[in-house]
């Protein structure tokens, strides 16, 4: 009898904890804690960065996830401890909003779900060869990558003449490498001189620009942090000279650009967010998932347009703040 009262108890206990164990395992956090590491101020991350979040809090519910935002000032080593500390406090996510904030987490945890976002090619940024659209193991994200060659061809239509083309941008951003060869290629094949005016950081960008105002018809810049953080030294230069910039984003083209072929960054980092929730939720492996797009569109600055008498086509929207 004892024996059978035992092994009735035995089997409640073992049923209660099966119970038990099941639960843990299918219920969801109270809060996800996600750091959210961003290369710089400027208005493109901004965007993509406030997108994010409102992503995670729709899907989510305010209450369901916490932020820890920091912003790296444009130091890559900066946003190296930033990732670290997000490690140490074992934190659900991880969002790295631009190229060097991408590579620092790849660098710093391996199991932690690492998303990027204002990258511009995944297999350029993390040294992925015959890149497939699938980084694997713990990253993935959204590209702020526009059509190049339809980048190229604006140039050619906006200003038929344009005999040199001068490409400025930053030598220390391998994105921003990428864009230019794929540019430069596409405008030497129309058989437009084409001329590279590179700066290894914003100190240099005045030099640079004066320069390569001074021996353009056209310049183009494509997507870009550092030159997006200097666009009004840019912009007094060029607008000077009476020489137009088509730009890789919208935030350059609002500072210093006549047109753009751009996506919405607030739509990227909102994708990023939405990607976020499905990671953290269960709903998907983060090693499946592939980068994901945004479309983009043509868009213009009419303040500039007019101070240089450009005119625009009509297919051309009018870029908004």
């Amino acid at each position: 009898m004892k024996k059978a009262v035992l092994k009735v108890a035995s089997f409640a206990l073992c049923l209660a904890l099966a119970f038990s164990f099941a639960g843990c395992k299918s219920s969801k956090k109270d809060v996800y804690n996600v750091g959210i590491c961003q290369l710089v101020t400027h208005g493109a991350l901004d965007k993509a960065t406030d997108g994010f979040k409102q992503a995670l809090i729709d899907k989510l519910g305010k209450d369901k996830v916490k932020f820890d935002y920091q912003n790296a000032a444009n130091d890559s080593n900066a946003c190296s401890t930033i990732v670290n500390s997000f490690v140490q406090k074992k934190y659900d996510l991880i969002m790295a909003n631009a190229t060097p904030a991408l590579q620092a987490a790849y660098n710093a945890t391996s199991t932690i779900p690492i998303l990027g976002t204002s990258v511009t090619e995944y297999g350029v940024a993390l040294g992925i060869e015959n890149f497939n659209g699938t980084v694997g193991g713990n990253v993935s994200g959204t590209s702020d990558l526009a059509p190049l060659d339809k980048q190229a061809e604006m140039i050619t239509e906006l200003f038929p003449n344009a005999k040199k083309v001068g490409i400025v941008y930053c030598s220390a951003e391998p994105n921003s490498m990428y864009q230019v060869e794929q540019v430069e290629k596409f405008l030497k094949a129309k058989n437009i001189e084409v001329k590279r005016y590179s700066f290894s950081d914003s100190n240099d960008i005045a030099s640079v620009t004066t320069t390569a105002a001074t021996n353009s018809d056209v310049i183009y810049i494509p997507t870009d942090n550092t030159a997006a953080s200097c666009t009004e030294t840019i912009g007094g230069i060029v607008v000077d000279k009476k020489v137009p910039v088509i730009a890789g984003e919208a935030s350059i083209c609002r500072g210093c650009g006549v047109a753009t072929l751009s996506i919405d960054y607030y739509d990227l980092g909102y994708k990023t967010g939405e990607m976020a929730a499905e990671i953290l939720t269960g709903k998907k492996d983060i090693k499946n998932m592939k980068i994901e797009y945004v479309d983009a569109k043509k868009q213009y600055n009419k303040t500039i347009c007019e101070k240089l008498g450009i005119t625009i086509p009509s297919d051309y929207s009018e870029l908004g703040e």
